[in-house]
């Protein structure tokens, strides 16, 4: 077995393509008021899919009740797709209108 030589130029190319890596784009996710969905129901979206402790989701229920939305959390655009869609199809099967909107950062 032979030993591989790591030339100048290898460790520069490395360097090079590692400063050019960027953070992803960042969207805010918003849950919107409608007169149909229970509190109750938004309270549980927020614990379950936004990971959220009861106080903290009972006061963001209480400001999308009051001010007609509120902000859930900011992801990357993947993780904020994701969890728009779980808000969708839950309150779908649920029988409820919940929307959730995405907006970049």
């Amino acid at each position: 077995m032979g030993t591989k030589v790591t030339s100048q130029t290898d460790t520069q190319e490395l360097n090079r393509e590692e400063l050019s890596v960027q953070e992803p784009d960042e969207y805010r996710v918003y849950l919107i008021n409608d007169d149909f969905t229970t509190m109750e129901f938004v309270i549980s979206i927020l614990m379950t899919v936004f990971h959220k402790n009861l106080p903290e989701a009972t006061k963001l229920t209480l400001e999308v009740h009051r001010k007609g939305r509120g902000m859930a959390g900011v992801y990357p655009y993947d993780i904020a797709a994701t969890k728009t869609q779980q808000v969708h199809t839950m309150a779908r099967q649920r029988g409820f209108p919940l929307r959730c909107a995405m907006e970049k950062a």
